[in-house]
């Protein structure tokens, strides 16, 4: 089991350094057709966040005993749901998506596919990994903490981001 675990920590590592490459060939290909760029300064807290998660998930793991609980599988299967909600997103955004806020002037917000139904629906998602990824590992201290700084750091992200949208012209 402690195998399938660490490919599962392998996967996600993998995942969000793929994501951050595409983030960045979607930000140039933005700019190159004018796109601004909003936010900046609390970017940074994003790139905090995650590493501390991925950090403190390990930490946890490493220091609690691991045994096989039913609410696993239960988590695992929520897990995998997640990571296709995540790839709808990326894919519903296209060359838009981005772990950045930029904006094309003059363009309307994509509201297709999951968009249609959730405003902001990666955060939601993000939220629910931050939750359910350290469940997997035991690691509830982690599953306690992590969700609720996504939350304040979206207090700060968000608003800038319907600040962006709005004034996209």
């Amino acid at each position: 089991m402690e195998i399938f675990l660490w490919m599962i920590f392998a996967f996600l590592i993998f995942q969000r350094l793929g994501e951050l490459a595409l983030a960045n060939r979607n930000r140039k290909w933005m700019i190159d057709r004018g796109a601004k760029e909003w936010g900046e300064g609390h970017y940074f807290l994003f790139i905090l966040l995650h590493s501390l998660f991925f950090l403190s998930v390990i930490v946890e793991f490493i220091w609690t005993p691991y045994s096989m609980h039913p609410v696993f599988y239960g988590a695992l299967a929520f897990f995998f749901i997640l990571q296709i909600l995540r790839v709808w997103c990326i894919s519903t955004l296209g060359k838009r998506w981005n772990t950045r806020i930029l904006v094309l002037p003059e363009e309307e917000p994509i509201r297709r596919g999951v968009y249609r139904y959730i405003k902001h629906p990666n955060y939601v998602i993000v939220f629910f990994e931050l939750l359910v990824i350290p469940v997997l590992f035991h690691a509830y201290v982690t599953a306690l903490v992590f969700p609720f700084l996504h939350l304040l750091v979206l207090t700060v992200r968000i608003p800038v981001e319907e600040e962006a949208l709005k004034e996209r012209v």
